[in-house]
């Protein structure tokens, strides 16, 4: 059995920046809950979002333990450097780490001054991991562009998270919109080169944080060809959330504005449809147990600086021998 899952660790830097905890001690409570609640899902490889410093995701390897690895994208936004990655303890090896949209797509808008972008903010990881038994298993871990919006700093440099009135509120929406469909297309570019019209012979995973639930046209854009899960021509490049599979009680990753959303996803070929029955989320352990609430996050990022482990559950599939 392989568990291969999806995490947004919430803003893992190490002390000393505007962006991870405060202290060393509230730095220290953030690993050790990331720790366990890895451990309780027994993972083999974890595609991890909002890694904000590779160090600290070295140093959570070594809490691991032995034989857990760690690679980082090199792909992010300076602005607030978080980036995918992958921790496996598995051998693996790096296939790709994307990020420029596919040269038939145009340039977005990306703000009122007529800014555009042509990359994703932050890059599409792609490795190839090998399980014990020899079969390999190719991975792509990607964080679209969020639904929580930013706008244009104040005159002093202050950040800014409202807006100034409704129509500022809407021309940031859709830039962030734009931006999110045309990651979803060059993630889902990205998934066509690894595919190569083999769906039903190679093993698959699009995985991480989408920021959109399974059926927004952003997560949709992602699986390709519409089809049921039944032998067809499209299984040869359609790829299957496997969302539905979820125990209804757990069907959700995130919790806002007290709403509940799933906006983490498992995206695999028609090779692994069989193999990936059992679906879980599992909330952070943070010390009281695995059926604690997840916290419910607003528009402001920097909320939970010195919160343990993270504001997202963990999705992962146990895949069968």
């Amino acid at each position: 059995m392989t568990v291969i899952g999806t995490w947004n660790v919430e803003n893992l830097f190490k002390p000393g920046n505007g962006f991870g905890p405060t202290s060393q001690a509230a730095y220290d409570a953030k690993l050790k809950g990331l720790v366990a609640t890895i451990t309780a899902a027994g993972a083999d490889v974890l595609a991890l979002e909002e890694i904000g410093d590779p160090d600290a995701l070295a140093e959570l390897a070594h809490h691991l333990g032995n034989g857990w690895q760690h690679v980082t994208s090199g792909i992010f936004d300076a602005r607030h450097p978080i980036r995918v990655g992958f921790l496996p303890r598995l051998p693996f090896e790096v296939l790709a780490d994307r990020a420029t949209f596919p040269a038939q797509l145009s340039p977005i808008q990306a703000g009122d001054d007529g800014t555009t972008a042509h990359q994703m903010g932050r890059g599409a990881l792609a490795v190839r991991v090998t399980e014990p038994d020899g079969r390999t298993i190719d991975l792509i871990a990607a964080h679209l562009k969020s639904k929580l919006l930013s706008f244009p700093p104040e005159p002093n440099g202050r950040s800014r998270f409202q807006p100034h009135d409704e129509g500022e509120r809407a021309r940031v929406a859709a830039y962030a919109l734009y931006r999110r469909a045309a990651e979803a297309v060059t993630v889902r570019a990205l998934a066509d080169e690894l595919l190569d019209g083999q769906g039903p012979a190679r093993q698959i995973v699009v995985l991480g944080d989408f920021n959109d639930e399974p059926e927004a046209a952003t997560t949709q854009i992602l699986l390709g060809t519409p089809g049921a899960e039944q032998p067809d021509q499209g299984d040869k490049a359609r790829l299957w959330n496997l969302a539905p599979r979820i125990p209804d009680g757990e069907r959700f990753s995130r919790v806002f504005q007290r709403r509940r959303e799933l906006i983490d996803h498992l995206l695999v070929s028609h090779a692994l449809l069989t193999r990936a029955q059992d679906v879980h989320t599992l909330r952070p352990l943070n010390g009281a147990g695995p059926d604690d609430e997840l916290p419910s996050v607003t528009e402001v990022p920097t909320a939970r600086r010195d919160d343990p482990a993270s504001d997202h559950a963990m999705v992962f599939t146990r895949l069968s021998s």
